[in-house]
């Protein structure tokens, strides 16, 4: 199951992960230089918690940190 937040839409978006090579400029070298870019995920902070619904019904979903910490939803 792919983790995603329930209540805010939180997913893991991609990003990079770049190495740099060289001494910096600060240091007294010609500066640093890109030499490989790889792909990375950033996760959200998703928990699976025991939620109450609106309705009265207690539901367990993923729901992110962020929504919790917010009082978005109400622990059951």
């Amino acid at each position: 199951m792919a983790r995603i937040c329930a209540i805010t839409g939180k997913r893991p978006t991609t990003g990079s992960r770049i190495n740099r090579k060289g001494q910096s400029k600060k240091s007294g070298g010609i500066g640093t230089h890109v030499t490989k870019a790889t792909t990375r995920k950033f996760r959200p902070n998703v928990q699976r918690i025991k939620v109450r619904l609106p309705s009265g019904q207690v539901k367990r979903m993923w729901v992110s940190v962020k929504a919790i910490k917010a009082g978005l939803v109400e622990k059951a």
